[in-house]
């Protein structure tokens, strides 16, 4: 079935991985915990996520960008394409330290950072980091040798990565770009000073990347006695205020924001803030940047997902200058010239697929360019197919069958950046987003408070989502209801295809008998899950969240369990907790049900 994999340029990872169906999770470290986490999800607690997607018939566990987020705590925008996140350290598992002399410090840490919250305290970074330091200075020789290699194999990053977290705390946390003169622009003198007077504090976020390589790296043999996969996350584009960017600043378009456009979703579209790459200067340093960043995290992975991947083709970019809250609205794709996107995503991806042993997966959401999906068949990379979106619109927008899938996808209930499949349904199934509607209807001069009351039923209404009234039940009665032709309103009636008795459509889909619920059930939850699995994706990927709401695990409502709102700056974002430990996983009821699923979609 997906033989046409072993002839593309991404055959050996193919051969590798192996070519059969597979089920997994993905999640975010921060968001689970064991009961020896102290305050956030560590890497052993890795171990236990493995055992439990072997004990629920699944081989891939899909992470999110695990970089050293600084004190923002936004994964896709760290300071370091490189270097992982220190407080993803376990304080009981450092090597070549006495830990016992630690033991009530470390204990104390544990009792005052409960992992049993609805979410991550991310206080605990800081008071882990005081501990390490303390650590560092007491036991740490200047002789390990195994130290001593690691940072000799990474001085392409760790050294400018090391020297900019130093700076950047002797300058109160500011950006790079506030730095006084000579260390903002890396003066070689100001950096070597700098060096000298600072070389044990420097020494210290090394030691910490070492530490966090070697735990990691033992997560990563455990995984392959369990015939478990990690796969990585990388992340598209570096923040503007990363290590990356102060010791590259000629790999970037520092006058550029990047972002993405108006949609149906984002109707001002969305502007991230990371610089473009300058594609042509990091090419003339034959991809260095791109083939380290790699190799670095080949030490981890079995499997890189990439973030924004048609990025790679063309990228929504925004002029600096534009005031913020104009978001996206005023960007443009570059290349400007279509005619050069193709050849663009070919390349950088084959740059890719040539100098990694790893499989690599892509995130195509979005506004997508039509050479995007072509180019990633004949690569033989798996985009993502999201269940809600995969709709065919010359069929009213009806849901595709599991056969319509790609085979070079991965078949996705939700993603991170989107409702959790309950949330979906109670919330979001048979609604339109009210600030886009409300601006199209602007645009084409119908007042939109008139007719909102008259189209949609406000009392079931929450979250800038407008629900249809049940009696507007046909395009007529719409264009009725507006009185303006067909042809002035073709988008708002597009719109209305799409959404309006979406959950009847859904219900159907699954195969449901009677009246569709307006509350998830179980029996919901698991006929969308049958479904999915049986996609002809070779991988079938789900959110814990929505892997949990199989039971009766989750409380609350549905619309908290979500990992982040692209867009919205909020203290919810990337702070998401599971409400069990992964010990409480290991025995859940459902874990069986879980396993009979994949077996029935033959993916063990």
């Amino acid at each position: 079935m997906y033989e046409s994999f072993l002839k593309s340029i991404s055959a050996p990872q193919w051969q590798r991985i192996g070519l059969r169906k597979r089920a997994g999770i993905a999640t975010p470290l921060f968001s689970i915990y064991s009961k020896k986490s102290i305050g956030i999800g560590e890497l052993p607690d890795l171990k236990l996520l493995i055992d439990w997607c072997r004990a629920a018939g699944m081989s891939i566990i899909q992470l999110l960008p695990m970089n050293d987020v600084g004190f923002s705590f936004t994964p896709y925008d760290a300071q370091s394409g490189f270097a992982l996140e220190p407080m993803y350290l376990s304080l009981d598992h450092l090597v070549e330290v006495k830990t016992k002399l630690y033991a009530k410090d470390i204990e104390s840490l544990r009792k005052k950072f409960s992992v049993q919250r609805a979410s991550v305290n991310y206080k605990i970074k800081a008071a882990k980091l005081d501990l390490l330091w303390k650590i560092f200075k007491e036991q740490v020789s200047k002789d390990l040798a195994s130290f001593g290699k690691y940072c000799l194999k990474n001085e392409f990053w760790l050294k400018h990565y090391a020297c900019f977290k130093v700076i950047k705390e002797e300058n109160a946390g500011k950006s790079w770009e506030e730095w006084p003169l000579p260390f903002k622009e890396k003066n070689p003198q100001a950096i070597q000073d700098f060096e000298r007077t600072h070389q044990e504090r420097i020494r210290f976020y090394e030691w910490l990347q070492w530490q966090l390589s070697e735990q990691f790296k033992e997560v990563r043999k455990y995984a392959q006695s369990k015939k478990v996969f990690l796969m990585g996350d990388l992340p598209f584009l570096a923040s503007r205020d990363s290590a990356d960017v102060w010791s590259h600043p000629d790999y970037f378009k520092l006058d550029l924001s990047s972002g993405a456009p108006p949609d149906a979703y984002f109707f001002k579209g969305q502007r991230w803030g990371m610089p473009p790459c300058r594609w042509e200067n990091i090419e003339k340093d034959s991809y260095r940047y791109i083939i380290e960043k790699l190799k670095y995290a080949e030490n981890f992975y079995g499997l890189l997902r990439i973030d924004h991947c048609v990025g790679f083709f063309r990228l929504w970019s925004i002029p600096v200058s534009e005031p913020p809250e104009n978001a996206g609205l005023n960007g443009f794709f570059d290349p400007a010239d279509e005619r050069q996107w193709e050849g663009q995503g070919r390349k950088l991806l084959s740059v890719m697929i040539e100098h990694s042993k790893m499989l690599v997966c892509a995130e195509d959401l979005g506004t997508v360019p039509e050479c995007s999906w072509r180019v990633l068949e004949e690569f033989g990379i798996p985009g993502m197919d999201v269940q809600r979106w995969i709709r065919d619109s010359g069929n009213d927008y009806a849901f595709k069958t599991p056969e319509q899938y790609r085979e070079n996808s991965i078949a996705v209930l939700s993603t991170h950046d989107i409702a959790s499949f309950n949330a979906w349904w109670e919330h979001e199934a048979g609604t339109v987003y009210e600030p886009l509607f409300e601006r199209q209807y602007k645009s084409k001069g119908i007042p939109f408070e008139g007719v909102k009351l008259r189209l949609f039923d406000l009392e079931q209404s929450a979250h800038d989502r407008l629900r249809w009234k049940q009696e507007i039940r046909s395009e007529d009665i719409l264009l009725q209801i507006l009185g303006r032709p067909r042809a002035e309103i073709e988008d708002l009636i597009d719109l209305y295809r799409f959404s309006y008795d979406e959950k009847a459509k859904f219900w159907n889909y699954l195969g449901l008998p009677g009246e569709c619920e307006k509350k998830t059930s179980q029996a919901l939850v698991k006929a969308a899950f049958e479904k999915i699995s049986s996609a002809r994706s070779i991988f079938s990927i789900q959110l814990l969240q929505d892997w949990l709401a199989l039971g009766n695990t989750l409380k609350g409502d549905s619309w908290d369990m979500r990992i982040n709102f692209p867009g919205i700056l909020s203290d919810q974002n990337w702070s998401l907790a599971m409400p069990i430990s992964l010990e409480e996983m290991k025995s859940l009821p459902i874990n069986k049900e879980i396993k009979a699923i994949n077996v029935q979609a033959r993916r063990i």
